[in-house]
């Protein structure tokens, strides 16, 4: 099968925002092309974007990253009615499977992404009495969550487990210069003496507002090798989630959440492009905001790519602001339709 990407390219807009921390509490920041930026850690919406994976695929559908992934086994057993030591079978499964565990309270020393399939199958080899350690270390190697598939996995104690993440997601940064601003707070003591003008509390919280370029791909071939029949779901749901989800940092003081204004999605053959390269040189503006002249340097970029480096994209489709590819135009709704329809397609072929 030949390799296809779907690259997402997404302008979005954040009112006064925290939306990101640092170790300090300050909005996370990076310097591109000689000017401070605002910046949101690829991390930090990928956390976002599982947290709305529950509310488009089931929890079957679903990894657990833990530390106590014996607690998942032992719930299968339960379900299926075993009868012996549960949490030192499931132990001892694991162990098979090639993930060490702590001898004093079975975790494991670091996160382990593991399928609710994977904890059964496991389970299941356990009420077979299964004695073969490959045979469990084959029920982890397979069987991933959507989840999974798409982020990845890493098995630091054996990395005949790991799985490649089929998606890549950037950290975004704002197409402009920014500067953080401190907003100073106080509370109010409800109950203090009339008398007393004083504050309860004093504070300071450190913002700043911003248009963001945002930018992932998945290569759709190893995501169909890994998730098979449920490629186009995945692909469908991880589209919404990139475009809908936003970290919640500080969500409650700002109520920044946004939908964006502009997403260009592109299908490749060839390779993923990321198109940061169009504010590399800083969007400056007065009076017109930043979204439109953020939509006009993304698709001057991206044509001035296709002509002297790469090949243009197979297809290409817009959402959001009318700009150079209104032709394709199209809503959300509109896409996730064509999306299935062309995974179908586009996995069909060899």
């Amino acid at each position: 099968m030949n390799n296809y990407y779907l690259d997402l390219h997404v302008l979005q807009t954040v009112p006064p925002s925290c939306i990101n921390r640092d170790d300090t509490g300050s909005p996370k920041t990076a310097v591109y092309g000689g000017v401070t930026r605002a910046r949101v850690s690829s991390q930090a919406w990928k956390h976002a974007m599982r947290k709305m994976f529950t509310q488009i695929f089931s929890e079957e559908q679903m990894g657990v990253r833990t530390k106590s992934p014996v607690n998942l086994i032992v719930k299968e057993l339960e379900q299926l009615g075993y009868e012996g030591k549960v949490e030192k079978a499931a132990a001892e499964a694991l162990k098979k499977g090639g993930i060490k565990l702590n001898s004093k309270d079975n975790k494991s020393d670091a996160l382990f992404f593991m399928s609710r399939m994977q904890a059964r199958k496991l389970a299941e080899l356990i009420v077979a009495k299964e004695e073969d350690a490959k045979v469990y270390k084959a029920a982890l190697a397979d069987f991933p969550a959507i989840d999974i598939a798409l982020f990845g996995r890493m098995v630091a104690s054996d990395p005949s487990l790991n799985f490649d993440a089929a998606a890549q997601v950037a950290h975004s940064i704002s197409t402009h210069e920014v500067r953080n601003e401190y907003d100073y707070f106080t509370a109010v003591d409800d109950l203090a003496p009339e008398d007393n003008a004083g504050a309860g509390h004093l504070g300071t919280v450190e913002f700043h507002s911003a248009t963001l370029y945002r930018y992932a791909t998945v290569n759709l071939r190893e995501l169909k090798e890994l998730l098979e029949a449920d490629t186009a779901e995945a692909v469908k749901g991880f589209v919404k989630a990139f475009l809908l989800s936003m970290p919640t940092g500080k969500q409650n003081t700002f109520a920044n959440r946004t939908a964006p204004d502009f997403a260009y999605i592109t299908f490749r053959k060839d390779q993923p492009v990321n198109l940061a390269g169009a504010f590399e040189k800083p969007i400056f503006t007065r009076k017109d905001g930043y979204a439109k002249k953020s939509v006009q340097a993304l698709e001057e970029y991206a044509k001035k790519t296709y002509e002297a480096f790469v090949d243009g994209p197979q297809e290409e489709y817009c959402i959001g602001a009318k700009g150079e590819h209104s032709e394709n135009r199209v809503s959300l709704g509109g896409f996730l339709e064509i999306l299935e329809k062309r995974i179908c397609e586009y996995c069909e072929e060899e």
